[in-house]
């Protein structure tokens, strides 16, 4: 099975509005972001399944993540969405702490950047991956290795794959850029 995560400004918008069940982890506890919008056996009083979601995706109900992005609260639209994609960031910025850690996905990694200092979206996933435990080796490497390493799938650990860490790339942009416009109009 794949995998699909859907971001939000606000997921509850769509999650009052569709009929859903909640996603269970093994522990029995519900999933932070997992639901389904077909039958699954459930709870009817908590409205969590009964299956573990590993299980129930080998039973084929299909589970997507709904995601709370507040980056996205502060979108206008698609088209300046789109703006704020396309432009090209000041990458430079991401090596200061005081802006990195404003960042989506960014904060507290400030060292990190510092050392890699990501020009591009490739480069910027590649730095999402290492940040996670199974990648952390790569990061005092160059970048030569680390791009022919960082997406091979490791025997154990927490780990993104490249499409994850790809897609969180371009929101950190977005969310770099919207950070900038809107110092720019304060400024103003």
């Amino acid at each position: 099975m794949f995998d699909i995560d859907i971001d939000f400004a606000d997921r509850n918008v769509l999650l009052d509005k569709l009929k859903h069940r909640i996603a269970k982890l093994d522990t029995g506890k519900k999933h932070n972001t997992g639901v389904y919008f077909t039958e699954i056996p459930h709870d009817p009083a908590t409205n969590i399944s009964t299956l573990d979601y590993e299980t129930a995706e080998k039973r084929n109900y299909f589970k997507i993540d709904c995601l709370n992005v507040s980056i996205y609260k502060d979108i206008k639209d698609e088209e300046h969405l789109n703006q704020l994609m396309n432009k090209a960031p000041m990458w430079e910025l991401l090596e200061a702490k005081e802006f990195s850690d404003k960042v989506f996905h960014l904060n507290g990694h400030s060292e990190i950047l510092q050392k890699l200092k990501p020009k591009n979206i490739e480069q910027l996933a590649a730095v999402l991956a290492i940040i996670r435990p199974s990648k952390r080796y790569l990061l005092n490497k160059d970048w030569d290795t680390i791009m022919k390493e960082v997406w091979t799938k490791p025997t154990e650990g927490y780990y993104f794959k490249k499409s994850h860490a790809t897609s969180y790339a371009v929101a950190v942009v977005v969310h770099m850029n919207l950070i900038c416009e809107q110092l720019q109009n304060n400024d103003q």
